[in-house]
C-alpha cells in the first residue's frame, strides 16, 4: 500500500479515511513491546512536516528516544519522580482550574483509574499508574517535541499542529500514540539525557508504538462536547 501524497510504502492494512484516522485516535496507555524501526519514525516525521506554520518557519524540533537511550531516560525520570524532584519546563494549566474544565478533567481521571482498577482513595495505586507515564506506557519509542525559547505563541500553535499530524499519521502505519506533557515536569533531566540545548523549550513527550488490544485502559473513549457548546456561527 502506498501513500498517495508521498508515494511512500506504509503498513499492509486497510487504509483509514481521514475521518477514521482523526475520530479513532486514542491516547493509548499500554503498548506492546513490538519493535518500531527508526525508518518508520523518520517517514512519519517527514510526512508530518507538511504541517502549516506561520510564514513557513517550521519551528518544531524532535528528539527521538529509542533502545538504550530511551531506557536511560526512563530510569532517570522515574528516580526523580519517586524523589519528588520536579523541574517544570512551563506552567501547563492554572493552579486553580475553573468550570467546566475542572469537571472534564476529573471525569476522565475517574474513568481512567476505573479501567486501571484503582479506587479513587488508593493514593499508592494512583501513583503507580501515574509513574507508568515515565516508562512510555511500554512503548518502544519516545518522541520529545521542542522549539527555540525566544519564539512566541504563534510557534506553539505551529508545533501543536505538527504534533497532531504525527499522531494521525502514526495510525496509517498501524500504530498509536499518547501525547505526554508530563515529561515536562522533569524538564532538566530530559534536557540532560537527550542533549537538548538550554535555549530550547521542551513542549511535550509522546509515546509511539503498537497498542496492546487486551489492555482495559486502552478501551477508554473520553467524552467530547458537541459543536453547539463550543462553536458560534455568524450567518447574517
Amino acid at each position: 500500500m502506498y501513500s498517495k501524497a508521498a508515494n511512500r510504502k506504509v503498513s499492509p492494512r486497510r487504509e483509514l479515511t481521514v475521518t477514521e484516522a482523526v475520530t479513532g485516535r486514542r491516547s493509548v496507555r499500554r503498548f506492546l513491546p513490538t519493535p518500531v524501526s527508526s525508518e518508520v519514525v523518520r517517514t512519519i516525521l517527514a510526512d508530518a512536516a507538511r504541517s502549516p506554520s506561520g510564514t513557513n518557519i517550521q519551528p518544531w524540533k524532535v528528539y527521538v528516544a529509542m533502545g538504550a537511550a530511551r531506557d536511560r531516560l526512563c530510569r532517570a525520570v522515574l528516580a526523580a519522580a519517586n524523589a519528588g524532584m520536579h523541574s517544570d519546563e512551563y506552567d501547563y494549566m492554572p493552579s486553580r482550574l475553573k468550570e467546566p474544565y475542572r469537571s472534564r478533567r476529573r471525569r476522565v481521571g475517574f474513568d481512567l483509574y476505573g479501567l486501571y482498577g484503582v479506587e479513587h482513595d488508593d493514593l499508592e495505586g494512583r501513583k503507580r499508574a501515574m509513574l507508568r507515564n515515565f516508562e512510555h506506557f511500554g512503548a518502544p519509542v519516545g518522541l520529545f517535541f521542542a522549539m527555540e525559547r525566544y519564539l512566541l505563541l504563534g510557534s506553539w500553535l505551529d508545533c501543536g499542529m505538527f504534533m497532531q499530524n504525527v499522531m494521525i499519521l502514526t495510525r496509517a502505519h498501524g500504530m498509536e500514540t499518547c501525547p505526554q506533557q508530563s515529561w515536562c515536569e522533569y524538564g532538566s533531566i530530559v534536557h540532560d539525557e537527550l542533549s537538548i540545548p538550554d535555549d530550547q523549550i521542551v513542549l511535550s513527550g509522546m509515546a509511539l508504538g503498537f497498542a496492546d488490544p487486551q489492555a482495559p485502559e486502552n478501551m477508554l473513549v473520553s467524552e467530547r462536547i458537541a459543536p453547539e457548546e463550543f462553536a458560534t456561527f455568524h450567518v447574517t
